[in-house]
């Protein structure tokens, strides 16, 4: 957390109470929360909180670099804290997301050697262990 503030600082980045507290929604709830989720979350402690600020600093982290939006299905944002490089696995029965581990690297060097890559992006859909455990009833194709 303290790293983050420091990024934040480093670009000049005024630090309030609202974006602190976003912030450290984030690193500690890696689940990709939309900004209803967040929002939801965070009025608990500040009454006063906007939807708009909630969106606000998310654009503001995005921008900063320490925000990773993403947009798995055309109309859902999620976000998550940028780390390391990873892919994402939506379960389409509970509408979990989860993070798998992709050697990029290895990527680049094979299929996309003479290729700039400016994004990454990895997303698979289907049903995670816990509803295939218990029959997955949104079993979409």
């Amino acid at each position: 957390m303290e790293e983050l503030i420091q990024k934040l600082q480093d670009k000049n980045i005024r630090l309030s109470h609202p974006r602190l507290k976003v912030l450290e929604f984030l690193v500690q709830n890696r689940i990709h929360p939309s900004v209803d989720d967040i929002y939801v979350e965070l009025q608990k402690d500040i009454p006063s909180l906007s939807k708009a600020t909630v969106y606000n600093t998310l654009h503001l982290l995005e921008k900063a670099g320490l925000v990773n939006v993403l947009t798995i299905e055309n109309n859902e944002k999620r976000y998550e804290i940028i780390s390391d490089d990873h892919g994402h696995f939506k379960c389409i029965s509970c509408n979990k997301i989860f993070d798998f581990s992709l050697n990029v690297e290895e990527i680049k060097s094979s299929d996309l050697a003479d290729f700039e890559i400016r994004e990454k992006d990895v997303y698979f859909r289907g049903l995670c262990p816990n509803c295939l455990e218990s029959g997955g009833s949104n079993s979409e194709k």
